[in-house]
């Protein structure tokens, strides 16, 4: 399924949210889109693992780790598990790792940086909040649009 152009969806609907340009392109898909599925969780990837595991749907994962820089929260095992479940991407606020193997799955993976260590394992963190960074409110059901420009963010399916 091709992704609308985000610049494209900005041009057509100045009001929609634009993430700050924070975020780097880790994925074997650089655009994806799809309805947001939400996750709030700090230096902790357990209940990453457990979304992942679940059917996608074409939906986009969005993981605010709190922008910590201190450990990994999606690493290329994930990033399969996603592909094999019908994820369309993942969006992290924090950082992934096994970056070749990100690269070569086929889901969109956006995070703010790659670092080595994993993740503690203590199944901490809320699913389907209404999360918030890099200038948008991500909430479970809207719509994530995403590629090399960037990240827009709509309340509907657009185009």
């Amino acid at each position: 399924m091709t992704s609308p152009a985000t610049t494209d969806l900005s041009d057509a609907h100045p009001d929609l949210q634009h993430a700050a340009p924070v975020f780097r392109d880790y994925g074997g898909r650089l655009a994806f889109s799809g309805p947001i599925a939400t996750l709030k969780t700090f230096e902790d990837n357990p209940k990453v693992r457990e979304a992942l595991e679940g059917p996608g749907h074409g939906r986009v994962l969005v993981v605010d780790g709190g922008g910590s820089l201190r450990c990994a929260l999606v690493g290329g095992n994930l990033a399969m598990l996603a592909e094999k479940n019908g994820w369309a991407g993942i969006v992290v606020n924090g950082c992934i790792r096994d970056t070749a193997e990100l690269a070569a799955a086929k889901v969109g993976v956006k995070a703010l940086a790659a670092h080595p260590k994993r993740s503690e394992r203590k199944g901490l963190g809320e699913v389907d909040v209404d999360v918030s960074f890099a200038g948008v409110m991500f909430r479970p059901g809207e719509y994530l649009y995403a590629d090399g420009d960037g990240i827009v963010v709509s309340p509907t399916k657009l185009g």
